[in-house]
């Protein structure tokens, strides 16, 4: 045990007399202090964790029994924590919930304080401590389960078998739960099933097993999860179940085996590895074990599970780098992760056939490796110490505050910490074997996992590639007239300017290196685009963007795929090439083109931002908000590769982007209504909510491009918040509040998720004035509002805007209301001379207002006479004259279906809709194409002119008769 530091020494004496002052009997511990073995413990301890120092401050008998039982100095069974609650909640009244949580949260505590005070003296060794908090969670858990489960059986019925026999639920531990290694302060994920479908018997009413069992689960969640006064208990989270967030609570075996046999992903048979059923009767954990085993270790050796955990690394590396992790012991390079990853390689590739390699304990897998050869007997006792170090150490950063954290940390206090409970005498000498153990970590990571950078650029020509700085100028000139440049003078005199600036002037040996190596790969790559010129000159923009940031410099030197996709991107479009220059991350997504140009589905796109985000905490918004940022960037940029390939049609680009949004406003609906509930509670919705919905009645809706599935890719959101008449106080949080307030706040938050400026940028700008009363109306308004609003106060221009709306997040039962008042409202039987008259005033009002390209000799595609407005104003007018004679016009709220509906109930002819359906792609494909390249959707008076007349034509037939 290393000698405490002045600092450690200070918060000590704190520490202490914080208790002194909060103990009314302090007499017995400093009596204790006279024995100098516990004085040194205790100033240690006391010195290096705020949290056993706050706890025994705050809780001085627990403290006392803890000191007094000799719990701190014994190891407990493994039963110890299993059996200590339930002696304990036999003294609870039974269905007293309440009563539960706070005895859960006490114990925990108490624990917590041991596990800590064992750890950090070194009394318990690594597996111990893993062990303990292991068993801890188990024990909660299953008490927890077994306390609850007759209180839903009371209300709801016992759930039954087809044969009659009773259903118990059972509890998957993942991650580190799973392999019995939690860390101090760390989640549990979990994912919760049952046996078999059927009904629940004995109550008033009986209802389905899933009903019961999502009634379980989350009032087993609320016992574990829920912050109250008392604190937490364990983090519960739930995103690795199938599906993630946007998926049932609880399964049933048949629908776990079917989604895992039929959509089960690479990452997630990763994540199996390591899965463990904790709770059940012994033949139900047996039958699903045996049905997982086959997802997870295949019969035959598995190499192509190498390529899907590289994909994982790489994307976590990716992360490291936006974030500034590379001081995290878990994901920086040489950290926890890579010790799993090298080991869960071996279990995947080879566990189908061997046997032994299948346990979720990273240890005897490591064991297993040296047994059968597969690694030397030095690298996995090499391996197994440096995790001991790294795991040793997570544990010292998260006892100091109780916090999930894998951060190193930069104060001094923080520092002496660390190196005194690791046993040296200060920072740098534990920061030296530290960073060893790190080294060592990541060239056993590169021997196994690591993509072959190794660079083969075997066509590109030989004496471009003897271009250097420090050639004069027509040497330089010589060598770049070689290419296919327009102006090889400017290219060299360009990159002469380069090599003056102050930037790379300064710049150290490696980051120089490898701007010198990519120089001349970067004059061969973009030399061979049609405008080679323009191309290069986007291409040396992001290089000095990016010249300080060597990890991007080495990705481009290292990857010719990704140089060559970002040659060919920065060619055809300058937005593409300045998103690249403002978020230089987004050139990780070059690395793989067959992912760059492949079409997205929404449920992938769910399931990708899920992982993305599969373990922030709900209530880290700010790690929250760059992920989204991220993700909405990196999709988008596959999008816009997609469009100037022709892989994709005007119709598949704008179904993908409007994906892409949808995708995140749930995601931020779900995150936002976690942490207000997590605060507030939640308001009280009605029955019909109750089942399976993340954001009981509140729904977001878009309006314009968005709700016409047209996004392009400098779209605005047009959103409208409502909720299903919910009233009264919230319930279940800290504080309650009343619910007008809680949507108010939480539709605040969602916007501030959405289109808050980050380092980032944003996600999306956010335009409210759709909802009823504009600017002025209420930021959430209840449905009853909304409706009644549509029916006396709203004006034709919103109900022509009610055409292009739908529900896009939230709860089912309330976007089936939406629906339903927003049919209603179309369907209104209306004045059609009235309503021409309201149209064409209002177009003539627009045109007036926003069309700026008469002036400039140009055409606004949008605005101008004939253009795209005319055409959504006139299938506008069609559907509010007509809807109440054909109810189908209500069905679509995008433009091109609507057209051809129209048609359909022979309100024109099929020809007529052809000739609006064509300008209307036509005008959309070519604003699309300018927004790629920068430009307002404003073209020559010479274009476009067939489509121009034609849409007039039409726009008096509409509106002349």
């Amino acid at each position: 045990m290393a000698t405490p530091s002045p600092l450690v020494q200070q918060s000590y004496q704190a520490a202490l007399q914080r208790y002194l002052e909060a103990d009314r009997d302090p007499v017995w511990l400093q009596q204790m202090l006279q024995d100098s073995s516990f004085a040194d413990q205790l100033g240690l301890v006391w010195g290096c964790s705020d949290f056993v120092a706050d706890q025994a401050a705050r809780h001085p008998d627990l403290f006392r029994q803890l000191l007094e039982s000799g719990d701190l100095q014994r190891k407990y069974s493994e039963n110890y924590y299993r059996n200590a609650l339930k002696s304990e909640i036999a003294n609870l009244a039974r269905a007293d919930e309440e009563a539960l949580s706070s005895l859960l949260r006490l114990f925990r505590q108490r624990e917590i304080i041991r596990i800590i005070w064992r750890d950090f003296l070194r009394h318990a060794p690594l597996l111990e401590t893993t062990r303990d908090l292991t068993l801890l969670a188990e024990g909660c858990i299953n008490i927890a389960l077994d306390y609850l489960h007759p209180i839903v059986a009371s209300e709801l019925g016992n759930p039954l078998g087809p044969n009659g026999e009773e259903q118990r639920m059972l509890v998957i531990a993942m991650g580190k739960m799973g392999a019995r290694e939690l860390n101090i302060s760390s989640d549990i994920d979990l994912i919760f099933a049952y046996p078999q479908a059927g009904q629940t018997s004995g109550a008033s009413r009986s209802v389905s097993n899933q009903e019961f069992f999502l009634r379980l689960g989350q009032k087993l969640i609320a016992a574990i999860d829920r912050h109250r006064v008392e604190g937490f208990v364990f983090r519960v989270d739930m995103r690795l179940r199938p599906y993630g967030q946007s998926g049932p609570l609880v399964q049933n075996f048949a629908a776990l085996e079917e989604y895992y046999l039929t959509q089960g992903r690479g990452w997630e048979r990763y994540a199996m590895v390591k899965a463990r059923v904790i709770s059940g009767r012994a033949e139900d954990i047996a039958t699903l074990e045996t049905m997982l085993q086959p997802f997870i270790y295949r019969r035959y050796l598995d190499y192509g599970a190498i390529e899907s955990l590289r994909e994982l690394k790489r994307k976590i590396n990716l992360q490291v780098v936006r974030k500034g992790m590379q001081d995290n012991i878990k994901l920086g390079q040489g950290g926890i992760r890579e010790v799993e990853f090298i080991v869960q390689t071996f279990q995947l590739i080879r566990g189908g056939r061997l046997k032994a390699l299948q346990t979720q304990s990273l240890y005897r897998a490591l064991q297993c490796l040296a047994a059968e050869q597969l690694m030397p007997e030095a690298d996995t006792r090499q391996l197994w110490e440096a995790y001991q170090f790294l795991r040793n150490t997570e544990h010292v950063l998260q006892g100091i505050g109780d916090q999930q954290t894998q951060q190193l940390p930069l104060d001094p206090l923080a520092q002496q910490r660390m190196a005194t409970v690791m046993g040296y005498a200060d920072w740098q000498n534990f920061k030296q074997q530290l960073d060893l153990y790190r080294e060592q970590v990541h060239q056993h990571f590169e021997s196994v996992i690591a993509v072959d950078t190794a660079n083969t650029r075997d066509d590109i020509n030989n004496e471009v590639l003897a271009w250097q700085p420090d050639l004069d100028r027509d040497e330089s000139l010589l060598l770049i007239q070689q290419l296919a440049y327009q102006q090889p003078s400017d290219i060299a005199d360009r990159l002469a300017q380069l090599y003056k600036t102050r930037t790379v002037l300064s710049l150290d040996r490696v980051p120089r290196t490898r701007l010198d190596a990519l120089i001349p790969l970067a004059l061969q790559a973009c030399s061979e685009q049609q405008d080679s010129d323009i191309t290069f000159a986007r291409v040396l923009n992001l290089i000095q963007a990016v010249v300080r940031r060597s990890a991007y410099l080495r990705l481009l030197v290292e990857n010719p795929q990704a140089l060559n996709q970002l040659a060919l991107l920065c060619a055809r479009s300058s937005w593409i090439a300045d998103q690249l220059i403002l978020y230089p991350a987004l050139l990780d997504e070059l690395l793989d083109a067959r992912h760059l140009y492949q079409k997205q589905q929404k449920q992938q796109l769910r399931d990708q931002l899920q992982q993305q985000t599969l373990h922030l905490p709900h209530d880290d918004q700010e790690q929250h908000m760059e992920e989204i940022r991220y993700f909405c960037r990196s999709c988008t940029l596959r999008v816009a590769a997609c469009e100037i390939t022709n892989s994709l049609s005007l119709m598949e680009t704008s179904d993908q982007l409007t994906w892409i949004a949808e995708v995140v406003v749930e995601h931020v609906t779900r995150i936002a209504w976690h942490q207000m509930a997590a605060k507030y509670g939640v308001p009280n919705a009605p029955q019909e909510h109750s089942e399976e919905t993340e954001t009981p009645g509140f729904i977001v809706v878009a309006y314009g491009k968005m709700g016409g599935i047209e996004l392009g890719y400098q779209s605005d959101l047009d959103l409208v918040f409502l909720h299903d008449n919910v009233s009264g106080q919230t319930e279940g949080g800290v504080k309650s509040i009343d619910s007008a307030t809680f949507f108010t706040r939480l539709g605040r938050r969602i916007i501030h998720m959405l289109s808050t400026s980050t380092a980032s940028g944003r996600a999306y700008e956010i335009d409210m004035r759709l909802r009823p009363s504009g600017n002025s109306g209420m930021l959430v308004s209840s449905l009853s509002a909304f409706a009644k609003y549509q029916q006396q106060d709203a004006w034709t221009w919103e109900h022509q805007a009610l055409v292009r709306s739908r529900a896009i997040a939230g709860d089912k039962a309330t976007r089936e209301r939406f629906d339903q008042i927003r049919r209603e409202q179309l369907c209104r039987t209306r004045d059609r001379q009235e309503l021409s008259a309201d149209v064409t005033k209002m177009r003539d009002k627009m045109r007036k207002h926003l069309d700026k390209s008469v002036k400039a000799d140009k055409y606004s595609l949008k605005q101008a006479s004939g253009g795209i407005v005319d055409i959504e104003f006139m299938v506008q007018f069609a559907v509010l004259a007509w809807a109440h004679q054909y109810p189908q016009l209500t069905d679509w709220s995008d433009t091109i279906r609507l057209l051809e509906t129209i048609a359909k109930c022979g309100l024109i002819t099929e020809q007529q809709a052809q000739i609006l359906m064509d300008a209307y792609r036509a005008y959309r494909s070519e604003v699309h194409s300018l927004q790629l390249q920068n430009k307002p959707p404003d073209v020559l008076l010479s274009e476009f002119s067939d489509d121009r007349k034609a849409v007039r034509e039409q726009w008096h037939k509409f509106f002349d008769n």
